[in-house]
């Protein structure tokens, strides 16, 4: 039996006062040695109002502190990128992390479940890269994520951080379960056309998305060696792709009623998706284009194509945006939407400071918009 978690009655405790304005938001990373977790120092380095006060490991690096470029080496000095030391994880650390403002996490599922419930304890603010709190419904996580949810009272004070939809319950947030990259993508592109009412429901809307390799995390696995992927493209977890609960959750569809076929690509990050649906009347493309624009006129990190140009990987790699471009058969109603984000930015990291700037009052693009690249 599915339990759909409603928002706590009971009081919760208090977070800590807002941050002020002259301070530097002091920030944690729990998962620091992952790809997630390099894409969040990177940024948090760049952001001009927010500093890294604590690097922590969930795994990678052994017992004792280690010098964070010795899992990422990009971070070598004298590059002017942020080093310091990465700690070891232990129940301890959760004791002494008052000293910052927001924790970040880019840790397995299960981390993220047993672990959340004690940050929030401590009145900590939390952004979850990991997709333990995303699901309202906590009867689907044994089918999706394969274990069973136990801490209802976060998972009910959880906040969907897709900024582009949530912004100001983000901004009012203590939990905010950062969304998935491919859920990113194809909510994104739905988003508007669902509002709107325009798509033919009974017609189905069909979801074909790739990504790249870094999607799957860092930890070593057969199907991810170098010899597996390059020269390849690969289909894999038919009808069962753990966003698509996520997906239509945040767009109120029935499952039966979207099909997401994922694939990987032989290519380190980024990912394209494109959405095909049917719409209800027959509309122009100058219609299409308005819909869009402005729909996310107030979004800073999505930019909207016009004059048929469709987006691709290769404009959004080490970026924070989401690009979004469309094609429309206006005689058969057939409209096809093309998707484009970097998995580890706009799916991910960035995302995730997106909703960090949220949470403490600044612009949502604060720190985000400087000179990008590998």
């Amino acid at each position: 039996m599915s339990i759909i978690i409603q928002p706590a009655a009971q009081p919760v405790p208090e977070s800590k006062p807002a941050v002020p304005s002259h301070q530097p938001i002091r920030a944690a990373i729990l998962g620091a040695t992952g790809y997630a977790g390099r894409e969040l120092l990177l940024g948090l380095a760049r952001h001009p109002s927010a500093r890294v006060a604590r690097l922590i490991s969930s795994g990678r690096g052994g017992a004792q502190p280690f010098p964070i470029e010795q899992a990422h080496p990009r971070l070598r000095t004298p590059t002017g990128l942020p080093g310091g030391q990465c700690e070891p994880w232990s129940p301890d650390i959760l004791e002494d992390l008052g000293e910052a403002d927001v924790v970040f996490l880019a840790t397995p599922h299960e981390v993220s479940h047993r672990w959340i419930p004690k940050l929030l304890e401590h009145g900590t603010r939390v952004i979850d890269l990991s997709g333990a709190f995303r699901l309202k419904d906590a009867g689907a996580y044994p089918r999706w994520y394969g274990f069973s949810h136990k801490e209802l009272a976060a998972l009910a004070e959880a906040i969907y951080g897709l900024p582009e939809l949530n912004a100001e319950a983000v901004g009012g947030a203590r939990l905010v379960a950062n969304p998935g990259c491919y859920a990113t993508s194809v909510i994104l592109a739905l988003a508007p056309l669902v509002r709107a009412g325009w798509i033919d429901m009974d017609r189905g809307i069909v979801c074909d998305a790739k990504s790249g390799a870094s999607g799957a995390g860092r930890e070593a696995r057969d199907d991810l060696h170098f010899a597996e992927v390059n020269e390849n493209c690969r289909a894999y977890s038919p009808l069962r792709h753990r966003h698509v609960p996520e997906i239509v959750q945040a767009l109120g569809l029935d499952e039966p009623s979207f099909t997401f076929m994922p694939h990987l690509l032989p290519v380190t990050r980024g990912i394209l998706s494109t959405v095909y649906v049917r719409l209800a009347s027959q509309r122009d493309a100058a219609e299409v284009q308005s819909l869009y624009q402005t729909f996310y006129a107030g979004s800073p990190l999505v930019r909207v194509y016009s004059d048929g140009t469709l987006p691709e990987i290769q404009a959004v790699a080490y970026t924070p945006f989401a690009d979004l471009g469309f094609a429309l058969d206006e005689e058969t109603r057939r409209l096809i939407i093309i998707s484009a984000l970097d998995n580890l930015g706009k799916g991910a990291a960035t995302q995730a400071i997106q909703n960090m700037n949220l949470m403490f009052g600044l612009p949502q693009e604060t720190g985000l918009l400087q000179a990008v690249g590998p």
